[in-house]
């Protein structure tokens, strides 16, 4: 291992020995990687993506044929009817909400069976009263809990559903509570039994974090919907902005006249600029989430040998590429994000300071140094001020940047 200055021959040892420890679990990633690679380039190859398909339109952006290969693209990856890829999709939760208030009607109810939403959807269902929220629409929610196990309560799914459920909802990441990130075979069971009490009912999973954490993807295994951002793991850290939507037609058609207008859907919305960032950030993006869940697992087994509670454990298997931490206190929390942030390539000189950030409930700190500003692919860690003081780390384009980072952070935390 190469010699890091301000790191201490105790933890360069100690790193050296859980990256041996980790060699089986690195192997096994990088087949994942290898398999997703070559999906995404018999992707490419099946829909001839050209050079063509950079150039940008203007206007209205009628028949920007770049656009609309890029949509098929992600329906061949996904194995959906289609997709829709857009820029003028702004992130992660403008994705979900815009899923979601295009599907459900007044009189609607959406079922979550992966428990309490991300902290930023809940303006969005009415959770937390917002003006324009799903409630405000005449859309209800309804919550089940997970076990203890952190399994889904089947029992309690099927006393839950009732007729007025449309849409039943997970989220494959942990957000801001600290509980294990789903894999698909976790999500399997669960979605066959949704489709067994009503065949009508449609399921959506918010993939945001999971894209190609594993060779299959929910749509494999029976969902209607998946949604994400491009900032996360299928932009690949070069997408500048945008979102996806991938399902059914008829469901995708609805998110797109939700996005634009009706009539006009899919046919309008000029890429700006973005697709060839968009394509060439798809292209690497099976490599480069291999690289974030290696440094996810090797966060896990630094921090973990040092008496830190990390879930997923080291041991575990990974449904996404987030790991979590608990500090059980708040200014080791701080420490890491600001260890974290001096670790960046971009603005390493910044101190991050907690803030009320837009849709979260309580303050926010969060390192974020990265050429696309908030992007979670890239080396960032970030968590909600409050107990038990989690830090939620995530990204990092290259295993050697992200190793570096989580020594760095250790060394600052033990000191």
């Amino acid at each position: 291992m190469f010699n890091y200055p301000d790191i201490s021959n105790e933890i360069l040892e100690i790193a050296i020995k859980k990256e041996n420890e980790l060699k089986e679990t690195y192997d096994r990633i990088n087949d994942i990687s290898e398999a997703n690679q070559f999906k995404v380039l018999s992707a490419f190859r099946e829909e001839k993506v050209a050079e063509a398909d950079f150039n940008q339109s203007s206007g209205y952006g009628y028949n920007e044929l770049g656009r609309e290969k890029l949509e098929k693209v992600y329906s061949d990856i996904f194995h959906t009817e289609d997709a829709l890829v857009r820029s003028q999709i702004t992130c992660g939760t403008h994705a979900l909400y815009l899923s979601l208030s295009a599907i459900l009607l007044p009189g609607d109810e959406l079922l979550f069976i992966s428990g309490r939403p991300y902290d930023s959807l809940e303006k969005s269902i009415g959770i937390t009263d917002s003006p324009m929220s799903l409630a405000e629409h005449g859309i209800s929610y309804k919550i089940v809990e997970l076990k203890d196990d952190a399994s889904f309560d089947l029992d309690a799914i099927k006393d839950a559903v009732n007729e007025k459920t449309k849409i039943v909802y997970i989220q494959r990441s942990k957000g801001y509570i600290n509980r294990p990130s789903f894999c698909c075979s976790e999500m399997e069971e669960a979605v066959k039994l949704v489709k067994s009490i009503r065949s009508d009912l449609i399921v959506m999973v918010d993939n945001c974090y999971g894209e190609f954490v594993e060779e299959i993807e929910p749509t494999d295994i029976g969902a209607d919907l998946i949604a994400g951002s491009l900032i996360k793991n299928p932009g690949g850290g070069l997408a500048p902005i945008g979102g996806y939507i991938a399902g059914r037609a008829d469901l995708i058609e609805r998110c797109a006249f939700r996005l634009t207008a009706p009539g006009l859907g899919k046919e309008v919305g000029g890429s700006l600029g973005t697709l060839k960032s968009m394509y060439q950030g798809l292209s690497l993006a099976p490599k480069v989430v291999g690289e974030a869940l290696k440094n996810a697992y090797f966060t896990a087994a630094m921090f973990e040998h040092f008496g830190f509670r990390c879930l997923p454990a080291s041991n575990e298997k990974h449904g996404c590429i987030v790991e979590a931490i608990d500090f059980e206190d708040p200014e080791k929390l701080k420490t890491f994000c600001e260890t974290i942030q001096s670790a960046s390539y971009v603005d390493s000189y910044v101190r991050p300071e907690a803030w009320d950030m837009p849709g979260y409930q309580d303050q926010v700190i969060m390192a974020s140094g990265a050429f696309v500003s908030g992007s979670s692919i890239e080396l960032s860690a970030d968590g909600p001020m409050r107990p038990p003081y989690t830090a939620f780390f995530q990204g990092g384009l290259t295993y050697e940047h992200g190793k570096y980072a989580i020594l760095k952070a250790l060394q600052k935390i033990l000191n």
